[in-house]
């Protein structure tokens, strides 16, 4: 019986990605104390064929009349046999032709354009969209416009991915972006708040596309030491923008329309090259007779599986209705994901003002549709009826992924406590200029992007993450504390840019990292754009939450605090609903402004102090992330060595120890187990 122990153990540290389908069958091999496995170690090694061959020729040796052998529990291979990772196994073949560092070159140059077009666009956007809402004279649903592309962005990450998994990344890619233009063209052309909050939802759906999509090719065609690095190259662009960005938007001027929707063009344009760069690699691999045959393979599979083009209405239903979007890319989820989170978040961004409006039906009823019928009916959905649930709930179970999506949801969150009205309130309670003010809010993504892009040359031969994410989160405990002091009038102007650079610090520390983190915890390519997906859906999450609390703090508060000091209902409007055009009839220095300056200053420290509270169970999670050392493949079922690959299993052996000698360990060791 020992030896069998051992040589599962030995198996366990050739391949990772075997531990749940070796734990069944060492239960299976326990009932025979005399079987030897010896040959069954070789033959996984060297020859590496599949678990349900290897099982069948090893259970000639045990009796088989008490063994309860089910095919389909203990099946494996490499490249999942599903319909997402046939757009997996696509990927990895075109990346074995584009494996020249000149090919790589040009991949990633083309991905640091896309994301040097959109960051640009998202920084003058994020100023644009003040200036629209408070041309609306409804500034206060700024909150709400941001809340409203969070949820979309929250609900389309894991869908991108899922489909992108299915379909390619270039279809997908050219999906994101006509969504992308087609939302900037709506919102520069809307004349009220509801006709630009539709285009910001095009316009979302289509942003988190392509920054997916960035982020996964990103990853399917780099290591994971070289993962952090690879990750900060669509961020990178933030470097140049954040000088830029003031530029363009004093240029453009109060012309917002027109500063939003010259991105309708200049989006697609940037993406050329990255598309040349997709369909070069697919070209080079079918030139390859072997590589040919193996993605004729995958298309006829796909044919097998039913996708081809509808021969009539009830095939085109059955096949792309049903089949597609019911049942592999979980439609039905997607939308009672949006109901949820819509209904549940957006009502706090709405329900303040100069008048309350809790007790209203319009604020209650979305509220009770929320919590009582649309969160029941996606969990029951997703959990009952689902074939391919939006959220994989097995990963979730993972503590090394658990945690990191938390950390993810954390990051915005708080970010969005201090940022959401940043702006607002340097131009109105600090006196900055307009380029002042982008410029200064961009500082976050300037120092974030030069930190983590030197943290991951280093992480190249470091190959460890998890000390550098815990002193990053530590960062932004001094952080939110001077931002509670230094939070207006023209004094805190020195003090805001170190508050907002040390943030950045910090955010350059663990953001792309805890990425990273997640990534390897993964394991395998087939999990690789899902896990990112889902790192990324929670992150925006994170910010759907965060901006309708700040949003609520700011329509419940700023009103009140505004009114209690003007004493002039007209007047307080006025400074409320439209800021920016109050500051041009009262400038620096007159009662009024200065009056409407300390109603500012109180709200802000109010959301700085929130942010500081939850900067806590930050800096917890960061403490229960799992450590892994970061190999020279894909994933770490993907490396080829073996060393690195015991490891990485180290840790995954010590807790299977743990369980089995331990069956009731107290909470002592308990505590200590999961901070190893």
């Amino acid at each position: 019986m020992t030896s069998a122990n051992e040589d599962i153990k030995k198996i366990d540290m050739i391949d990772p990605s075997l531990d749940n389908n070796l734990n069944k069958i060492h239960t299976l091999f326990q009932r025979d104390t005399h079987s030897s496995l010896g040959s069954f170690t070789s033959s996984l090694k060297d020859e590496k064929i599949g678990l349900v061959d290897i099982t069948q020729k090893n259970l000639t040796q045990t009796d088989e009349s008490n063994i309860n052998y089910n095919k389909d529990e203990t099946k494996f291979s490499n490249s999942n046999p599903n319909t997402g990772a046939r757009g997996v196994r696509a990927v990895q073949l075109y990346a074995k032709h584009y494996n020249h560092p000149i090919y790589r070159i040009m991949l990633f140059f083309s991905i640091f354009l896309v994301a040097y077009a959109y960051g640009l666009d998202g920084m003058v956007r994020y100023t644009y969209q003040a200036s629209a809402t408070s041309s609306y004279a409804q500034h206060s649903l700024l909150s709400t416009v941001n809340c409203i592309r969070s949820v979309i962005a929250a609900a389309g990450q894991i869908w991108f991915a899922r489909a992108s998994d299915i379909g390619g990344r270039f279809p997908l890619l050219i999906i994101a972006i006509i969504f992308y233009s087609m939302g900037t063209i709506i919102e520069s052309q809307a004349v009220n708040v509801s006709r630009f909050a539709a285009g910001a939802c095009f316009y979302q759906l289509g942003y988190t596309g392509i920054v997916l999509l960035l982020e996964v090719i990103a990853a399917d065609f780099s290591n994971l030491n070289y993962r952090l690095l690879a990750s900060f190259i669509p961020a990178l662009p933030f470097i140049i923008n954040t000088w830029i960005s003031g530029d363009v938007t004093s240029a453009v001027g109060t012309r917002w329309k027109w500063g939003i929707g010259m991105w309708a063009f200049i989006l697609p344009l940037s993406c050329i090259p990255l598309g040349c760069c997709l369909l070069h690699m697919k070209w080079l691999a079918y030139r390859n007779e072997d590589t040919r045959k193996q993605l004729l393979e995958i298309k006829e599979q796909q044919s097998e599986k039913g996708w081809r083009l509808p021969k009539s209405l009830s095939d085109f239903w059955n096949v792309y209705v049903m089949e597609l979007f019911i049942d592999q890319l979980d439609f039905i989820g997607l939308l009672l994901s949006c109901v949820t989170f819509g209904c549940i978040l957006i009502p706090f961004t709405l329900a303040g003002g100069l008048q309350t409006q809790w007790k209203t039906a319009h604020i209650i009823v979305p509220e009770v549709i929320g919590w009582v019928v649309a969160l029941p009916l996606y969990l029951i959905w997703e959990i009952k009826f689902a074939k391919n649930p939006l959220t994989p709930w097995d990963l979730i179970k993972d503590r090394g992924i658990l945690f990191a999506l938390i950390i993810a949801f954390f990051i915005n969150f708080i970010w969005y406590m201090q940022g959401d009205y940043m702006y607002t309130v340097l131009v109105v309670a600090v006196n900055e200029s307009i380029k002042s003010a982008t410029r200064i809010t961009s500082l976050y993504s300037f120092v974030s992007v030069i930190t983590g892009t030197i943290l991951g040359i280093f992480i190249i031969k470091i190959r460890r993450t998890k000390p550098f994410i815990i002193f990053g989160a530590a960062m932004w405990f001094l952080s939110f504390g001077l931002l509670v002091h230094f939070r207006g009038d023209s004094s805190s102007h020195s003090g805001i840019i170190g508050s907002l650079c040390l943030l950045g610090f910090g955010a350059g520390f663990f953001t792309y990292t805890t990425q990273a983190s997640i990534q390897a915890s993964a394991k395998t390519h087939e999990k690789l754009a899902i896990i990112t997906a889902l790192y990324l859906a929670t992150y925006n999450i994170g910010s759907a939450l965060g901006g309708a609390i700040s949003g609520a703090i700011w329509t419940q508060v700023l009103p009140k605090e505004i009114s209690r000091r003007l004493q002039n209902e007209t007047l307080s409007a006025e400074a409320y609903g439209s800021p920016f055009t109050f500051i041009y009839e009262y400038p620096w220095g007159s009662p009024e402004r200065m009056m409407v300056t300390q109603a500012y200053r109180h709200v802000q420290k109010i959301l700085c102090i929130v942010g500081l509270f939850f900067c806590v169970p930050l800096l917890f999670c960061t403490f229960m992330l799992r450590n892994y050392r970061l190999i020279d493949s894909v994933t770490l079922s993907e490396g080829n060595n073996v060393d690195s690959k015991i490891e990485e299993n180290i840790v995954e052996s010590n807790n299977k120890e743990f369980s089995e000698e331990n069956s009731e360990p107290n909470l002592r060791e308990k505590f200590i187990h999961w901070f190893k």
